[in-house]
């Protein structure tokens, strides 16, 4: 792969390069992207304002999100994963920023990551604040929706059958009938039905302190390396600007089109576990 040859040889001569992922990271673990490779948006993912503007909103995303979770968090780290923590391991590989929320960079034993739009390991109430962990909310969701449960396994409680595609944000594809049917949890310190995954959703904003942590590692970074990023949204591609207006090298291994295709200095479009595969092999030997 003298692609590959070419992305480990600039990975090599900066060593510690900084590592920004997005959605194409995990499709081989089996949670899909928000995008196909032209950059067509398949899913219309939940909107921030939507979600705080209304307890239907946010009923309709807690049924998706409890039955999708249990697949969604059982998912395993894939080749791309191992890869990179392998590359952190040798040193080529430095902090990594992802724009993922599915632990999965962590999973697989990488270090220093930036969960740039959070976690779905944790929920926040957006009354008092409290936080609390994903696995408590499930079982308090479960106790409270006891026919949901056969959801699961792609079964509704009057015995027929529910086309359940997960999708990126971890919720899942389920009609509005059963929706409604599903007990919306309330915080259990102020009691108001304002409970949200710790995750920016479409239309919301990251915070600050987080943006100026991970414009802090591009200034520290001798390069930067995108993988599974169509660059589509300002989140993920300031980052790439910002590199760029430093003057360091900036590259990108991703399946498409990205918005940030004129600042590369070195694009591949390619899948993943094989480049980073290769990548590897030849940075060691090196």
């Amino acid at each position: 792969m003298p692609d590959a040859a070419a992305l480990a040889a600039l990975l090599t001569a900066h060593p510690g390069t900084l590592v920004l992922t997005g959605a194409g990271m995990s499709t081989d673990s089996g949670i899909p992207d928000y995008r196909g490779p032209d950059g067509t948006r398949r899913v219309m993912p939940m909107q921030h304002g939507e979600f705080v503007g209304s307890s239907e909103a946010r009923q309709r995303y807690w049924a998706r999100s409890f039955i999708g979770w249990q697949r969604f968090w059982h998912a395993e780290p894939n080749a791309s994963h191992h890869a990179v923590a392998a590359l952190q391991r040798a040193g080529v590989l430095g902090p990594v920023i992802t724009q993922n929320v599915d632990g999965l960079h962590q999973a697989a034993g990488s270090r220093e990551v930036t969960e740039l739009h959070g976690t779905l390991a944790e929920v926040v109430c957006l009354t008092c604040g409290d936080r609390s962990d994903r696995d408590l909310l499930q079982a308090r969701m479960a106790e409270a929706n006891h026919g949901f449960e056969l959801l699961a396994q792609g079964t509704a409680p009057d015995g027929s059958r529910v086309s359940s595609q997960i999708r990126p944000d971890g919720d899942i594809v389920l009609a509005d009938d059963l929706v409604r049917g599903f007990h919306l949890p309330a915080c259990t310190v102020c009691g108001a039905d304002t409970l949200k995954p710790d995750v920016v959703f479409f239309g919301g904003s990251v915070p600050r302190e987080r943006v100026d942590a991970c414009y802090a590692l591009t200034d520290d970074a001798p390069a930067l390396l995108v993988l599974g990023s169509s660059l589509a949204v300002m989140s993920g591609l300031r980052f790439v600007r910002h590199a760029s207006k430093r003057g360091i090298p900036v590259m990108a291994v991703t399946r498409g089109p990205t918005r940030g295709d004129d600042l590369m200095t070195l694009r591949l479009d390619a899948p993943l576990a094989p480049t980073l595969g290769a990548v590897l092999r030849d940075a060691v030997a090196a």
